[in-house]
C-alpha cells in the first residue's frame, strides 16, 4: 500500500512539476501584417488611419522607429523571418516570376528565384515545435502548398496563395471552412482564437492575416466613418482604411482572449509588417516610394515587441532592426540554444532589456531581379519603370547605400538628416561611400550572393 501511496505521490508531482515548467515557459504570437505601411497605424503618427488596438499594446512594450523586413515584398521578406537568414541563403527573391516588367526594357538577366521555400530549412516554427511548443500558423503563408511540413501543427488558410481573390466568402483560393457570410479577416481571427482558447501547452502562433493586401475591399460597416474623415499626408483611402480598421478590432479581440485566459503577461508579442506599404493606395511621407523599392517606404516597417515583467512599457527605440532579428530573439526568450543554427540577426534582447542602446553591424538587403513599376511616375522610384532594378544595399548607421547592378550606379544617403533620400551624397562623400561599397562587397562574397551579369539580348536601349 505504501509504494502505491509512493508511487501516486511522486506522479502527482511529476505532472505538478511539469505543469508549472510549461507555464514558466512563455507563449509566443507574431503578428505579420501584410503590406502595411511605416505609418499606416496610429502608434507612428497616423492622424487619417484609426489603429486604438495596436496603440494600446504598443504602449505595453518597445517601439523600434527603425524597424525593417529584409525584403521590399511578400515572398521573401517572409522566408527571411522564418528562417532567420537572408535571401541568397534561401534563394527567394521576389514572388515569382523575377522578370517583371517589359523585356525590352531589363538590361540584364535576372536572377532565377525561388518559389517554394526548401524544406531542409530549419524554420522558427521546426525549432519550437521540436522544443514542446503547439505551433499554429493562421493567415497567409506563401512559401509553398503547405505550411504544416515546416513545423506547423495546425493549419488556417494558408497556402502558396499571396493573396486572397476575395475577402467575402466565398474566397475561392483559400482553404478555409466556414464563413459563409465572414468577412476573411474576421475567420482567420475566430479559428486562431479557437486555437488559443484550447491550447493547454505553450504555443507558437504565427498571425499572418492576409489583410491589408490587395484587393482592396472594404468592410461595409466601417467605410462610412473614413469616407467623412479629412485625408491626411497622402493617406485618405477610405477603403483600405476599413480594413486596416477592421485588423486592429480583430487584434483587440486576440488580445482580449489571451487576457481572459490570464496569457498576457506570459505571452512574447511581435508586431510587424512583411513590407511597405502600397504606393498609391497609402503613403508614407516623409519615406520615399512604397511596396517594391529599397527605399525607405518599400521596407521601413512599424515593429514592436511586447512581454510584460521582461520589457519596460512606452518605450521608444531608434536602434536599426530587421525581422531576420526576431528568430535569434525568440529561441533566446524561450531558452533554446542550437549551435548548429546559422542566424543572420541578433538576439534583441540586450536592447529589449535595456542593457544597450545600439547593435554595431550593418544590414542588407540583396534583390538580383526585376520588379515593375505602379504606373504613377512623380520621382518616387528611380525610374519610371521599375519599382527597383537588380542591386542591393546596406545601411550601416545613419548612412545607407544603394548599388544597382546594370549601370554600376550609386546612391548614398544619410538618413538622420535625409529620411525622404533625396540628396544624393555619393560623389560629395566618397570615402563614405568607398566605405559602405566595401562592406557591401565582403557581404557578396560571405553569402555567395548571386550577382546578375548577363546581358538580356531583347534589351532596347531607349537612352
Amino acid at each position: 500500500m505504501r509504494k502505491v501511496i509512493f508511487k501516486l505521490a511522486l506522479l502527482i508531482l511529476c505532472v505538478l512539476f511539469q505543469t508549472s515548467c510549461s507555464q514558466s515557459r512563455h507563449n509566443i504570437i507574431i503578428i505579420n501584417v501584410d503590406d502595411l505601411g511605416w505609418k499606416d497605424v496610429g502608434f507612428m503618427g497616423s492622424e487619417y488611419y484609426e489603429t486604438p488596438n495596436l496603440d494600446y499594446l504598443s504602449s505595453l512594450g518597445m517601439v523600434f522607429t527603425n524597424g525593417y523586413a529584409s525584403a521590399s515584398n511578400c515572398a521573401p521578406s517572409r522566408a527571411c523571418l522564418m528562417t532567420g537568414q537572408w535571401t541568397p541563403r534561401h534563394g527567394v527573391f521576389t514572388v515569382s516570376p523575377s522578370a517583371r516588367g517589359k523585356s525590352e526594357d531589363r538590361k540584364l538577366i535576372p536572377i532565377k528565384n525561388t518559389h517554394t521555400l526548401s524544406p531542409e530549412h530549419e524554420t522558427l516554427s521546426k525549432i519550437l515545435q521540436e522544443n514542446g511548443y503547439v505551433t499554429c500558423h493562421a493567415g497567409k503563408w506563401h512559401l509553398s502548398d503547405n505550411p504544416l511540413e515546416y513545423g506547423f501543427d495546425i493549419n488556417i488558410g494558408g497556402g502558396h496563395n499571396g493573396l486572397p481573390k476575395s475577402y467575402y466568402p466565398p474566397y475561392k483560393n483559400v482553404n478555409i471552412e466556414g464563413g459563409k457570410d465572414q468577412y476573411l479577416t474576421d475567420l482567420i481571427m475566430e479559428k486562431a482564437i479557437q486555437f488559443v482558447d484550447t491550447v493547454e501547452k505553450p504555443f507558437f502562433l504565427n498571425y499572418s492575416p492576409y489583410a491589408v493586401h490587395v484587393p482592396i475591399m472594404p468592410v461595409d460597416s466601417l467605410l462610412p466613418k473614413y469616407e467623412k474623415k479629412a485625408s491626411w499626408n497622402g493617406q485618405g483611402n477610405a477603403e483600405y482604411a476599413s480594413m486596416v480598421d477592421n485588423l486592429d478590432r480583430n487584434i483587440g479581440l486576440l488580445i482580449n482572449k489571451l487576457k481572459e485566459r490570464n496569457l498576457f503577461d506570459n505571452t512574447l508579442i511581435v508586431f510587424t509588417s512583411d513590407n511597405g506599404g502600397l504606393y498609391g493606395v497609402t503613403r508614407q511621407k516623409p519615406l520615399r516610394a512604397g511596396k517594391g523599392s529599397y527605399y525607405e517606404g518599400g521596407i521601413r516597417e512599424p515593429f514592436f515587441f511586447v512581454l510584460n515583467g521582461k520589457i519596460k512599457q512606452n518605450i521608444n527605440s531608434d536602434v536599426p532592426i530587421t525581422n531576420l532579428d526576431i528568430f535569434p530573439t525568440i529561441l533566446d526568450f524561450a531558452k533554446i540554444k542550437d549551435p548548429s543554427l546559422k542566424l543572420d540577426g541578433s538576439s534583441l534582447i540586450p536592447v529589449l532589456e535595456e542593457k544597450a542602446n545600439k547593435l554595431e553591424r550593418p544590414l542588407f538587403w540583396h534583390f538580383p531581379v526585376y520588379l515593375q513599376a505602379y504606373n504613377i511616375n512623380d520621382n518616387e522610384t528611380r525610374d519610371a519603370l521599375f519599382r527597383t532594378r537588380p542591386g542591393s544595399v546596406v545601411r550601416k548607421g545613419d548612412w545607407k547605400l544603394h548599388y544597382y547592378f546594370e549601370d554600376d550606379g550609386i546612391e548614398l544617403y544619410n538618413l538622420s538628416e535625409d529620411i525622404g533620400e533625396r540628396n544624393n551624397l555619393a560623389t560629395t562623400n566618397p570615402e563614405k561611400t568607398e566605405e559602405l561599397l566595401k562592406l557591401l562587397k565582403k557581404w557578396w562574397k560571405e553569402t555567395k550572393a548571386p550577382i546578375p551579369k548577363t546581358q538580356n539580348p531583347e534589351y532596347l536601349n531607349n537612352n
